[in-house]
């Protein structure tokens, strides 16, 4: 989590709530390398509770945007980003996570955690052993059999 135009806390203070609230303007949210949300200023796009969608690629270098918009953008394991986070209750503003009412995604925590580890952008990352490597690489597998498949 982040916020481009400096509020933090006010960013944070949302995230960790439990009865949830309204994310202020530049928040971001990013669970795996690859996608993220980001709050605009109220009015930007009323139909996506003003998020923007983004799919990126990452390197070392930074971060290069693939894809961005609001109800159109699907990631690379095969979902469309809005359809499944407007499923969120009202209060959580469009934050999916358990019990949000959010369709799970498909990917265990564990993998998540995984993901997590593998950005290249962050320069502290703990070594892969091998058992995570041959994680990865079989959600690696699947995804282009899942891509092959929409083709």
């Amino acid at each position: 989590m982040d916020n481009l135009l400096g509020d933090l806390d006010g960013t944070l203070k949302v995230a960790n709530s439990s009865t949830g609230g309204v994310y202020p303007p530049g928040s971001v949210v990013q669970l795996v390398p690859g996608e993220v949300m980001v709050k605009h200023q109220k009015g930007f796009n009323p139909a996506t509770k003003d998020w923007e969608f983004f799919e990126l690629d990452v390197s070392e270098e930074g971060s290069k945007i693939r894809k961005r918009g609001f109800v159109d953008v699907v990631n690379r394991f095969g979902g469309n980003c809005f359809a499944c986070h407007v499923q969120a209750k009202p209060q959580w503003d469009l934050i999916c996570e358990t019990g949000h009412g959010c369709e799970p995604i498909p990917l265990t925590k564990e993998i998540l955690a995984l993901l997590q580890k593998t950005d290249p952008r962050c320069e502290s990352n703990p070594k892969l052993n091998q058992e995570e490597i041959a994680k990865l690489q079989a959600l690696q597998q699947a995804l282009l059999a899942k891509e092959k498949e929409n083709k």
